[in-house]
């Protein structure tokens, strides 16, 4: 398989790592990015062919990624008109749907839309993919292949499914950040030097993942076998119920769902 990137920034270049990781070779990797500081650095660290701009002579690809921020799309995507339609585009800019993006591809037809996250710089990211019809098993696996490199990848029945992902996975690592931050923050103000109440934060989070993915058991069912009746636990739990926390944390998540759709309004006007 031969892979066009369009854009080599930080998402990009994770997921050109996490091929080149794994065994893709290199000299089946096109980087188009204007940069010219990016562009000797994803050549240095990967060995990978760079390119100022698309447009002639750009070799024929079997996957083009378009890593570029959605405000940028439409223009940047101009000078690949017209392409192979046994190309297809995988598209990572959040919020541009299907049908705006194939109008401004001169009607390409085969495009699959991804929402990864940002732990995917370290290849410990999660994916959601829609793919329409019109987009075959090679076309999937392709696009599976892409994003794979880079963490999990969960396929989505429907292109909306893709603000809800936004939602959950996409805007989540601010979440958890977030979280992270007030843990470490409640640490200090209890009298933690910082560089310990960091440590102590971000071992719980990484610990209680994973504890959660290897035992399989609802979130729920391990939450109670930490909380014992009358203890430290229930009190701090209390008072988070107490604040209505966790309903505001689901409204929260569903305004930003409400915002991914928003912008998919905006980019998808004339």
């Amino acid at each position: 398989m031969k892979v066009t990137f369009l854009g080599g920034g930080n998402m990009g270049a994770a997921i050109i790592g996490g091929l080149v990781a794994r065994g893709f070779p290199a000299a089946g990797i096109t980087v188009v990015e204007p940069g010219a500081a990016a562009r000797e650095s994803l050549a240095a660290r990967f060995g990978v062919a760079v390119r100022e701009t698309a447009g002639p002579g750009l070799p024929a690809a079997d996957a083009l990624v378009l890593a570029v921020k959605p405000q940028q799309m439409r223009e940047a995507v101009g000078p690949l008109v017209p392409l192979d339609p046994a190309t297809v585009v995988v598209t990572i800019a959040a919020g541009i749907r299907i049908a705006d993006l194939s109008r401004w591809l001169g009607g390409h037809a085969a495009i699959v839309r991804a929402m990864p996250n940002t732990p995917a710089l370290v290849h410990a990211g999660v994916t959601g993919l829609f793919a329409p019809p019109a987009v075959g098993a090679e076309g999937r696996r392709r696009a599976g292949e892409l994003l794979g490199a880079v963490g999990e990848t969960v396929w989505l029945p429907r292109e909306e499914d893709l603000d809800a992902v936004t939602a959950v996975s996409g805007s989540g690592p601010a979440y958890v950040f977030y979280f992270i931050e007030a843990l470490e923050r409640a640490g200090v103000e209890l009298g933690l030097a910082p560089e310990a109440a960091r440590t102590l934060a971000l071992g719980t989070f990484a610990g209680a993942a994973k504890l959660a993915r290897e035992r399989a058991e609802d979130p729920a069912v391990l939450r109670a076998q930490v909380t014992s009746k009358g203890g430290t636990t229930e009190r701090a739990l209390g008072e988070m119920e107490g604040a209505d926390l966790k309903a505001r944390f689901i409204g929260a998540v569903k305004a930003a769902c409400a915002r991914s759709r928003e912008l998919g309004e905006q980019f998808g006007r004339d």
